[in-house]
């Protein structure tokens, strides 16, 4: 068996407590971090002073979400839903070239089938929800809710697979899945209860199963990177880091420029045979003993040079004009939307449509009526340029994909810039407290990685105030990455850890991670 993605197949509780500010210290910070004039654009404050209160007003004042009576679970609103519909159109057609079929298992799993399989269930007994009551009455069982779907699908795998020619067996399933963290729960990052997609599969042979695992990987990468310009690294999990009763986990790491803070974007495991021996998934077979962008709306159109002065035949020319362009550029696939309400200005709906996203707004005025062109403005970085309205089938995608690339390239330099190579231990915190990324020689032993953490948690926090929620903690095995540093070159027997002074077997990647 081998794919599935997990959001965090192990977590860590944090057992340092961060040193609480002053009250006076707190205001003086949210000073700081205002922003002059805020009322006009909607954000209050500096992402880089306090990112806490930005990244909520980002997802609050842009309607992506809502905040829920229960902690740690939120409303996903229409915006942010449809990247998700996004990542799942774009995915979803990829693994059905694989040859992947969709399904549904229950969300619930009996306590006799989740603890048959003992190494899994203790990597989440921490995080089980369970249902103890019916009403009024007790469950002579509790019942919990799936934490993720290995228990709960395999054993019919088991009545599922009787031969080789029953395989390659390859199922996926779009669901929720809840996981009940006790630490600070923030949105879109640690929640109790969350979307994914997990695909679970079984091959005759391991080599079938290790391309798999990459196969699905690289898919990640791609929803990731080509989708949706977020750059991530490539690279397997340590020992201690994997998922829990697999054989390896394979993983895409994530990174936060503003907190320096790593996270873990999305895994892709082989279990080997752990499972398939646990719910006695066998095969008869002649030759062997039994073995088992993303963005809601891509252009905003918007009529200008509207006043009271306007005639209404000049206003219905404009407003058809905008509706004319709305219609040719969907017809080409591409998402467009036309804002004709009157009852706001055009400087409100351009902060409007750019607090939600949409990476290219056309202005079209009477002037522009003249001209026979319009004005386009770009998000990402406010370049303004015209176009013709006889090239716009051709010029808008063109430009679409240009931002694209150009968010990516932008980002990708920004984490690369923040991965620095550590040689010797009085580097690695000092470039950790940097916010950066650590990427230096291990020896990938797990003591020696419990010691890494430990010697490298944080001990002052003041500095941190605008990341109040996210534990103060050490450093972990984040993977160890697919493309290992060329400069400079990993000498085996000769390169040491940084940590314990043992020979190095590859360059790890470490980091303080959400």
């Amino acid at each position: 068996m081998s794919t599935n993605s997990d959001q965090s197949a192990k977590g860590n509780v944090n057992k340092q407590v961060p040193k609480k500010q002053t009250n006076k210290q707190k205001q003086t910070k949210k000073v700081e971090a205002a922003i002059e004039g805020a009322a006009q654009i909607g954000i209050e404050v500096r992402k880089e002073a306090d990112f806490s209160t930005w990244y909520q007003q980002v997802l609050t004042r842009s309607e992506m979400l809502d905040y829920y009576d229960v902690s740690g679970c939120y409303i996903i609103r229409p915006l942010a839903y449809n990247i998700w519909q996004e990542v799942q159109n774009y995915f979803d057609a990829a693994i059905k070239e694989l040859g992947v079929e969709d399904t549904y298992f229950p969300m619930f799993v009996s306590q006799r089938v989740l603890e048959k399989e003992k190494a899994h269930i203790e990597g989440f007994a921490p995080e089980v929800a369970w249902v103890t009551k019916a009403g009024s009455s007790d469950l002579e069982e509790p019942i919990a809710i799936r934490p993720t779907s290995e228990t709960v699908m395999y054993p019919y795998f088991a009545k599922w697979i009787r031969s080789h020619r029953d395989l390659p067996l390859k199922l996926n399933q779009w669901c929720n899945v809840v996981r009940w963290e006790f630490k600070n729960p923030q949105p879109f990052l640690r929640t109790r209860e969350f979307l994914w997609q997990e695909g679970h599969t079984a091959h005759f042979s391991k080599e079938e199963a290790d391309t798999e695992v990459l196969q699905i990987l690289e898919l990640y990468r791609q929803v990731y990177e080509d989708l949706l310009a977020v750059p991530v690294i490539r690279g397997i999990k340590s020992e201690k880091e994997k998922f829990a009763g697999g054989l390896y986990t394979t993983t895409i790491e994530g990174f936060i420029p503003t907190t320096g803070r790593g996270i873990q974007a999305a895994t892709s495991h082989c279990l080997g045979q752990n499972f398939s021996k646990m719910f006695d998934i066998t095969i008869e077979d002649p030759n062997a003993p039994a073995a088992s962008n993303a963005a809601k709306m891509h252009v905003i159109v918007i009529p200008l040079g509207l006043t009271a002065k306007t005639t209404e035949e000049e206003r219905k020319k404009v407003e058809n004009k905008v509706n004319e362009v709305v219609g040719e550029l969907k017809s080409i696939g591409v998402r467009a939307k036309a804002d004709l309400r009157d009852n706001y200005t055009p400087g409100y709906k351009f902060n409007h449509w750019e607090l939600r996203g949409v990476p290219l707004r056309l202005e079209i005025g009477p002037r522009d009526l003249t001209n026979q062109q319009t004005l386009s403005v770009r998000r990402d970085n406010g370049v303004k340029e015209p176009i013709p309205l006889v090239d716009l089938k051709t010029r808008v995608p063109k430009m679409l994909d240009l931002i694209q690339k150009e968010m990516f390239e932008r980002a990708k330099k920004v984490y690369d810039e923040h991965v620095k190579i550590v040689l010797k231990w009085e580097d690695f915190v000092p470039v950790l407290d940097n916010k950066n990324f650590v990427l230096t020689p291990w020896c990938e032993e797990e003591k020696c990685e419990d010691a890494i953490k430990e010697r490298s948690a944080r001990t002052n926090t003041e500095q941190e105030p605008q990341d109040e929620k996210a534990p103060s903690m050490g450093a972990k095995s984040l993977c160890i990455p697919f493309d290992q540093p060329k400069e400079p070159a990993l000498v085996p027997g000769e390169t040491k850890c940084v940590n314990c002074g043992q020979d190095a077997k590859r360059y790890g990647l470490f980091g303080r991670s959400y």
